[in-house]
Parts: structure tokens; sequence; C-alpha cells
């Protein structure tokens, strides 16, 4: 096997459940961690060797072993890689997250979520009746539940329910309901997300915005608050796209009701994707709270540093990037590597 080819993407191991690996090498090791690097884009294993760690690709640790994809092992470390996309590290008899074993997941929205995202597609329903577009209306979640408190919405509401039952063919209002109820708990963790992720992204750009400039600030800072101001700007505009996208592919919920299990599996694809991102964004986002606009001085422009290396290979255009990173090199040479995407 190529050391320099990627893990296999694996299904399930038949009932298996738990990080386990049956080599012999691993029963020697003991307290082996897995997860990514610092890079946060390959899979590593990393043992304690005296007082220093060292971290192994995962690729190179299975070509060494000669452990072949089709093995037990080879798809347990398919998995693994696959794991680490939901949990931050993964150790030997630790349980597998459950997007990976049956694409359930492994985290919970609150309840306020679950209650949001039903009343938004009741909201929906009822624009349907009408005739109109819902997403202009749907702009919030104080927005949502207000109009769905509201008496004469919610008698529309009850209107569109049966008449959506004879559309779908389905005996009533409660089997409506049954299907509303089911495509809002996939959609709950959209709404989870879109708080978790858009509002608390939102509300970082503000404060990076709101940085005074007074005093003297030399080029290169300047250059780099610049640089994050319109970087953030774009991962925004980019992150709202996602939920704005799946959002129009939801609003013709008649259609979403319909469909409901290839609608569920988008819904589902596009959660473990936003969740990804949202692990990724997580320790900068962090990072601001903790601060809370009273970082001053050489602490707040550490912050802004590690932002801007944060937003830069993720958000800047690729020739932009590599010409950076091509500057980086003449002080310091390293390969460039595949640009990152998300």
């Amino acid at each position: 096997m190529d050391p320099n080819t990627a893990i296999e993407p694996a299904a399930a191991c038949g009932t298996q459940q738990v990080c386990v690996l049956e080599h012999r090498a691993f029963h020697y090791l003991s307290e082996v961690l897995f997860r990514r690097d610092e890079a946060g884009t390959t899979p590593v294993m990393v043992m304690q060797l005296g007082d220093r760690q060292a971290a192994v690709p995962l690729r190179a640790l299975q070509h060494e072993l000669g452990i072949a994809n089709d093995s037990a092992d080879g798809r347990m470390f398919g998995l693994i890689a696959q794991s680490l996309d939901f949990v931050a590290g993964l150790q030997i008899g630790d349980p597998l997250p459950a997007e990976v074993l049956d694409g359930h997941a492994s985290w919970t929205p609150d309840p306020m979520h679950r209650a949001v995202a039903a009343a938004r597609l009741r909201l929906q329903l009822a624009a349907w009746l009408r005739r109109e577009a819902a997403g202009a209306t749907l702009s919030d979640s104080d927005t949502i539940r207000r109009l769905d408190e509201d008496p004469e919405m919610r008698r529309q509401v009850n209107a569109a329910m049966e008449q959506a039952a004879g559309e779908l063919g389905v005996p009533g209002r409660a089997a409506v309901l049954s299907l509303l109820e089911d495509l809002a708990e996939e959609l709950s963790y959209i709404e989870a997300l879109r708080v978790g992720l858009r509002e608390r992204m939102r509300r970082t750009i503000a404060a990076i915005e709101s940085i005074s400039e007074t005093g003297r600030i030399d080029q290169k800072r300047l250059e780099m608050l610049t640089q994050v101001r319109r970087l953030g700007a774009k991962a925004f505009r980019h992150v709202s796209a996602r939920f704005d996208e799946l959002d129009t592919r939801t609003d013709e919920v008649l259609t979403a009701l319909r469909n409901i299990d290839s609608h569920r599996n988008l819904i589902r694809s596009s959660r473990d994707a936003l969740y990804r991102l949202s692990l990724a964004w997580d320790p900068i986002l962090r990072a601001w709270e903790a601060a809370a606009g009273a970082l001053t001085g050489t602490p707040l422009w550490q912050l802004l540093e590690r932002t801007y290396r944060f937003l830069a290979p993720r958000y800047m255009q690729v020739q932009e990037w590599q010409t950076f990173v091509a500057g980086q090199h003449r002080a310091r040479p390293k390969p460039l590597g595949q640009v990152m995407r998300w």
C-alpha cells in the first residue's frame, strides 16, 4: 500500500461500536490518541515517547504495519479518520460517533431549536396555502416565534394541514403533523448550528470590526487587521449562503414532506458539513468570546494574528494564498500542500 494514499472511507464494521484495533503493535502501546494534526487536516496517532509526544499520520502507520484497507483494522482506520470529523480525539476503547455508524448525530439540539424548526415548517405550510414564498418573513427565530403564536396564523396553519393531507394522500391533519414533526426533528440540528455557528461568527466579526484604530499602528498590523476584517466578512457570507441554500431547498415544504427520505439525507449531509465547520471555528470563536472586547495591546494583536492564520488558508483566493505562502517560504521553507476548502 502506498503511504501517500489516503485512508479509504469505511462503512461501519458490522456491529462494532467502539474503536478496536487487532494488530499486535497496539497491544504494546498505551494511551495512544487519534486526532488531527495541528493544521487540522491529517488524522494522526499521538503517543508518548519519554518526555515527548510523537504524532504519526494514520496512512503512514497503516502502511508501516502492512494493514490492508479491506482488513478489520483497515476498515477501523477508515472509521477513525471519519470519526475525527465529529470528535476532537479518539482512544482505543472509545465509542465511535453515531455519524459514522448509522447517520444520526452524536450531539443533541436544545428543545428551543426543535420548537423553532417546527414553527418554521408550520409557517412555510401556511405560506404554501397562500401561494407565497415564506423565506422573506422567516429571517430570525424571534420573528418565527412571534408569527407562530399569532391566532390568525394558527388558523391558516390548520387550514393548510387539512389541504396538505389531501395533496399528500395521508389520512387527515394528524398525519401531516406527524410528518412535520419528523422533518422538524432533522431541521432542529440546522437551527442549533444557525445559532451556534453563524450567530457566533456574526458577533465575533462585529467585535473585530469595532476595533479602534486610534494610536500608532504600524503598516504590518494595519494590513493584518484589514485582511482579518475582509476575510471574516467573506467567511460569514460563505457560511450564511450554506444556511440560505438549505432553507431554500426546504422552503417548498410540501415537496419536502412528499419526499421526506431524500430530504432527510440532504439535511443530514448539510448538518454534518456544518458541524465539521463549527468544530473548526470553535477555538477562534471561544477566544474572542472570552476576550469580550477587553483585549488591548499585544494580546489583542496576538489574537488577531491567530485569527488571520485561521482565516487565510480557508477563505483567501488560491492564487493570493499561494503568493502569501511563497513569501513565507523565503523565510522558512515548507511544502505548500493543498489549499483547504470548507
